[in-house]
């Protein structure tokens, strides 16, 4: 693994201290400082692409292509879109007020929290419900804003009569195209029928081989496993008495390596303990139903997921599950891949998280939405100033809820 610089308590006051003190003198809030920065991260990811790339293969053995499109080309897009939006982002809204304030402007100004402190391990920015609970409760004591992006068992439903090549495609793309499946919103699970279920462990068995070849093990465009505990966790979890023959492809381990093939387990019970934890990483078990809409309750059963993936033709099942599955993230008939759409928030609810970033969301998730409200020294309602008097009140009560009408009855002295 690269090296690690880590810092102690002291090292760590004295370099908060300096970056809060960078930030009061108001250097970093300009228009023009924060394009520079952002410019520079640009440069920075385009003149090193090939030593990121390298580092993160010597890391994972993740393959070029993963780190450049899914890593580096995610990070320049970001930066572009905000070199793009940023002075728009950056400018005031306008806001509506109302009679009760008038004469008056209002608007809704943008302004930098401050000192930001970023957790991002070794895979992408992940976390999960423990350690989220730690870092909450550490910023509490701070009353310390937090986004939590945390992960959870994100779950695949595949309904009949659709296009199955496709749908496993992008299933594989998903889950093992993305680092091995040891990603945040990576498929954890399928749910889908006992008469699909057939059909479709043949159909991943035949795009696995086009993919990794008949030894997955030796393909190049696998990552491996991050670490020996991790790969003795996901050793665990195959060899739970209650899934140890449910694997119906692959299986094969070569820990001298940190590989894991890619696997399949058909009809694993919900009680093992590959259905209780989260699996980050290439294993995949099954579990089938009499009628799809069971995959209702199963889904809601356990904490809500990262993101949920449906693949089917059926209109009125897409309207349920977008309607009736809470999850960080819905995708119909694709997999992992709103995390391309700028527009979209990428973040998590409940257990698998809180807040949203990506796009003008993090723009947001960093900034606090100041209230700002312009008065002149005209239009000064005595009524508002004691001596109160049943006529005062009157006319407030018609200035704060009877309306135009309520107000001239008030003024007239009518009750």
């Amino acid at each position: 693994m690269s090296e690690a610089k880590v810092f102690d308590a002291t090292a760590a006051t004295e370099l908060v201290k300096e970056l809060r003190g960078t930030f009061a003198s108001g250097r970093t809030r300009s228009y023009e400082w924060r394009v520079s920065q952002l410019e520079s991260i640009l440069k920075l990811s385009a003149d090193h692409e090939e030593e990121i790339s390298d580092a993160i293969h010597s890391d994972l053995s993740k393959p070029a292509l993963e780190s450049i499109i899914h890593e580096i080309g995610m990070v320049k897009n970001s930066c572009k879109l905000a070199l793009k939006e940023l002075r728009r982002w950056m400018t005031p809204e306008k806001v509506q007020t109302t009679i009760t304030t008038f004469p008056s402007s209002a608007e809704i100004v943008p302004e930098p929290l401050g000192v930001v402190l970023i957790i991002s391990p070794w895979n992408y920015p992940f976390c999960n419900g423990r350690v989220g609970r730690i870092v909450m409760a550490a910023a509490a004591k701070h009353l310390t804003p937090v986004v939590l992006e945390l992960g959870g068992k994100s779950p695949v439903v595949v309904d009949s009569k659709i296009n199955l090549q496709v749908a496993c495609r992008r299933i594989i793309a998903g889950k093992w195209g993305g680092n091995n499946g040891q990603a945040c919103v990576s498929p954890d699970y399928i749910i889908t029928t006992k008469e699909v279920a057939p059909k479709l462990v043949e159909s991943l068995k035949q795009e696995l081989e086009r993919f990794y070849g008949k030894n997955p093990l030796e393909s190049k465009d696998l990552s491996r496993i991050v670490n020996a505990n991790h790969f003795d966790r996901l050793t665990k979890l195959l060899d739970d008495d209650k899934v140890s023959g449910k694997i119906v492809l692959g299986g094969e381990k070569d820990k001298s390596k940190l590989q894991i093939a890619p696997t399949l387990l058909l009809d694993v019970p919900r009680d093992s303990l590959i259905m209780t934890e989260e699996i980050f990483g290439p294993l995949l078990p099954i579990i089938t139903v009499d009628k799809l809409e069971d995959c209702f309750e199963i889904v809601n059963s356990v904490p809500k997921p990262l993101a949920a993936y449906l693949f089917t033709s059926n209109k009125n099942l897409k309207e349920q599950f977008v309607a009736c599955i809470s999850a960080g993230a819905v995708v119909i008939n694709d997999t992992t891949l709103h995390l391309a759409v700028s527009t979209l928030p990428f973040g998590g609810v409940g257990e698998s998280g809180m807040g949203a970033y990506h796009g003008k969301f993090s723009f947001d998730a960093f900034s606090h939405k100041k209230a700002v409200l312009y008065r002149s020294f005209a239009g000064d309602v005595a009524m508002r100033y004691p001596p109160y008097t049943p006529g005062k009140l009157r006319f407030l009560k018609a200035l704060l809820g009877d309306g135009i009408l309520g107000l001239i009855r008030a003024l007239l002295g009518w009750s």
